[in-house]
């Protein structure tokens, strides 16, 4: 998967970040209302209006009574302690205060990686006013570029971290009670323990506010699915590249406790550096809220028989799907077809797909994968340790 590396600030920025913290040092608390209220717009904060706001009362408070006495030692001793105590909040406080900000300050509206032309040039070629209206521009403190993709799971954006790197933030729509999002929670919990490689690996979850999400590493390259669809079956040494690497994915996936149970050609991306598999411990998640509103867990071309039963879901049923998605590879089409759901389900049950389009060395493997019987299948590391024999 692609690593993006994050976007230094340069020294000028530093500089200026600087001078902009010191101006309550240098106007004795006078210019902390501003500077703490531009922060607040640099950072989109309304805590930091709060703050603003109230240096304002302060440093207000101590300007205006002064006017109005022509001489300070004319004020009650009550007042003048009030207003000195204001003037020293904002200015100590202001002080202080924008100290702690400046790393933030600076860090705040950092672009993209500069080696990512593609991305750049889509992005300042989309006006701001030409954003769809249902796509948010920020999720959490996730700043949105554009859509990736939408499932019956959720949307997808490319997104960018705090620090400056690309992400892919997925929003989650069935998670709509407290249940439903402890669960996820839990779930994505044990997905972020799977070993990286060959997996897209979770970064962040949050399941409380607006949108309950999950953000990943966003890999730059088309899914399998579309690779096929553009450029046809995979051929022998591509195809045997693609078996391995996923195989080792749903096998670190396993290790970790994980059940992938939504394994298809458009969860696995083609990065630069190889296929990277996605959306794993999202599934799981979400099965008791899919079945209680009625929609399936899992796409019906890639499904295992086990699945539609109603039976014990498991590792085995993640075998099963990787075939399905192998011999989509292979062929352009999915081995159960994708026509009508009932006569997919039926074929599933009980057909047996012809694996002639396969390389020899992978047929067997395939097909032993392809058992209707879950337990009959091999698991993820021994598929791995069949293709490298």
């Amino acid at each position: 998967m692609q690593h993006s590396q994050p976007v230094r600030p340069s020294g000028g920025a530093w500089a200026a970040a600087v001078v902009w913290a010191c101006l309550p040092l240098f106007t004795c608390g006078l210019a902390t209302p501003f500077t703490i209220g531009f922060a607040a717009f640099w950072l989109r904060s309304v805590l930091h209006v709060v703050a603003a706001a109230f240096y304002l009362i302060c440093i207000g408070s101590f300007v205006t009574t002064t006017l109005a006495y022509d001489d300070f030692e004319d004020l009650p001793a009550s007042l003048s302690a009030l207003i000195t105590l204001g003037l020293l909040i904002s200015w100590g406080g202001g002080v202080i205060h924008s100290g702690i900000l400046v790393p933030f300050m600076v860090r705040a509206r950092l672009g993209g990686p500069a080696h990512q032309p593609v991305q750049l040039r889509q992005r300042t070629t989309a006006p701001s006013y030409q954003r769809p209206p249902t796509q948010p521009e920020w999720i959490g403190h996730y700043r949105v570029l554009r859509q990736l993709g939408r499932g019956g799971q959720g949307a997808v954006y490319l997104a960018v971290a705090p620090n400056g790197v690309r992400v892919a933030v997925k929003v989650l729509h069935d998670l709509v009670n407290e249940t439903a999002r402890t669960r996820f929670a839990r779930e994505v919990d044990a997905a972020r323990r799977v070993a990286t490689f060959s997996t897209a690996r979770v970064l962040d979850v949050n399941i409380g506010g607006q949108h309950a999400y999950i953000v990943s590493e966003y890999v730059a390259g088309p899914s399998l699915e579309q690779l096929v669809k553009k450029h046809g079956p995979r051929d022998e040494d591509s195809l045997t590249r693609l078996a391995l690497s996923t195989a080792g994915a749903l096998a670190a996936i396993h290790k970790a406790g994980v059940v992938h149970r939504d394994f298809k050609p458009s969860n696995v991306l083609i990065g630069h550096d190889g296929p990277r598999v996605i959306d794993f411990g999202i599934a799981r998640a979400l099965d008791q809220v899919t079945v209680t509103s009625g929609k399936a867990v899992g796409t019906p071309p890639y499904m295992s028989p086990e699945q539609l039963t109603g039976e014990t879901v498991g590792a085995a049923s993640d075998v099963f799907s990787w075939a399905v998605t192998i011999m989509f590879a292979a062929t352009g089409r999915p081995a159960f077809g994708e026509d009508t759901v009932p006569a997919v389900f039926n074929r599933v049950l009980t057909f047996h797909p012809d694996l002639s389009p396969l390389p020899p060395a992978l047929r067997g493997i395939v097909g032993a994968c392809l058992n209707k019987r879950a337990e009959d299948r091999p698991s993820a590391s021994d598929v791995m340790l069949a293709i490298v024999h």
